[in-house]
């Protein structure tokens, strides 16, 4: 494969992947006592802490990953993130619906880990 065709299907990745945490950021930022609501439930300590953490996660490391930033780095930060929100939320062995989106968190997190190897390709502010 043409390296330049690489490139463009780094960037097509980075957009894919990185597309489900800014929305999903934006619509916590939009309903934030739905969403801290939903870390009590979860048990979570410090709910507006977790809150705040999961703005800065979800929609900066997002943004961060589309544009190619610290590639390696914000990939890093999302597949843990992926890791740790499969674990605290969707972990749930009798429940298939969640175990879906279990599975999925971890396999989002295979993605991540491909661009920590292989960085965020030409077409990113990284270069490389």
């Amino acid at each position: 494969m043409k390296s330049s065709s690489r490139d463009w299907i780094a960037l097509a990745g980075r957009v894919l992947m990185s597309a489900i945490f800014v929305y999903g950021g934006i619509m916590k930022a939009l309903a934030p006592a739905a969403t801290m609501g939903y870390f009590s439930k979860l048990a979570l300590p410090m709910p507006g802490a977790a809150y705040a953490l999961t703005l800065a996660v979800e929609i900066g490391a997002g943004i961060l990953f589309l544009v190619g930033y610290k590639t390696r780095v914000t990939a890093l930060i999302l597949g843990v993130w992926c890791i740790a929100t499969a674990m605290a939320a969707h972990y749930h062995p009798n429940d298939q619906g969640q175990m879906i989106h279990f599975m999925k968190n971890v396999a989002m997190a295979g993605g991540f880990l491909q661009a920590v190897a292989f960085g965020g390709g030409r077409l990113s502010v990284d270069r490389g």
